[in-house]
């Protein structure tokens, strides 16, 4: 009978704990994929010679779109560039925390412009634009989790880019190496704590180095036509990116 006790005291403090609590309003950015295709190869599984579908696509991302709407998300947009169709993938697009965004500086050529547009839009919101020295996809290899930033380098992002983050946030940066090459992103999975739909599970592998160390969101999927659509990023005939800010 006391064990019964306890148990409902237990419960009636934890439905207290949780009025108590209150919603944060998110805020995402997305890009329309209106220009989304594979006309380069920058990463195992884009293959020009195969078609992608761009009206898939397009039913894909206003799927999250309405999702995120109906979860009671604000929603920015960023106009798509024409002849930039990796644009749509909007965590590569930078990394902003306390009001500072720092802008991506792309590996690829094929994507370089894409940095300046997005930091373009950031400053135009009012956000104070840092330009990046070292090579970054923005979100695609950096997440908060609590108070540290844990940083994704190997394949994309330079560990350069690792030291930039420490100066501007002055925060602990822990360095993550991405160690499966056939992986197109370096960022760790989230644990319950900072739960995140826009980022399901990828397969992902990653090494700590010994170096310790308004969020953006888009998807589309790389989706040959003659084979189903998956929904696991980064894996398959398929890849999706999303990414969140704050």
């Amino acid at each position: 009978m006391t064990v019964v006790e306890d148990r409902e005291t237990l419960v009636d403090a934890d439905v207290e704990a949780l009025e108590d609590r209150v919603a944060t309003p998110k805020t995402v950015l997305m890009c329309r994929p209106e220009h989304f295709t594979v006309s380069y190869r920058i990463n195992p599984w884009m293959e020009p010679a195969n078609p992608t579908d761009t009206g898939v696509a397009l039913r894909q991302w206003q799927t999250l779109y309405d999702t995120y709407q109906r979860l009671g998300f604000h929603v920015e947009l960023i106009d798509p560039i024409a002849g930039l169709p990796d644009m749509v993938y909007a965590a590569n697009g930078g990394f902003v925390l306390d009001g500072i965004a720092y802008g991506a500086r792309f590996h690829f050529a094929e994507r370089g412009p894409e940095g300046p547009a997005y930091s373009e839009w950031f400053a135009a919101r009012g956000l104070r634009v840092v330009q990046p020295v070292s090579v970054n996809e923005g979100e695609g290899d950096f997440l908060k989790v609590g108070e540290t930033i844990f940083a994704g380098t190997g394949f994309r992002s330079d560990a350069g880019s690792h030291a930039e983050l420490r100066r501007i946030y002055d925060r602990e940066v822990v360095t993550l190496r991405l160690v499966d090459p056939n992986s197109t992103t370096s960022t760790p999975p989230s644990p319950s704590s900072t739960t995140r739909a826009d980022r399901p599970p990828s397969r992902t592998f990653l090494a700590p180095s010994t170096t310790p160390v308004w969020r953006s969101s888009s998807t589309a999927s790389r989706t040959r036509s003659s084979r189903p659509t998956v929904t696991r990023p980064c894996s398959g005939s398929t890849r999706s990116a999303t990414a969140a800010t704050s």
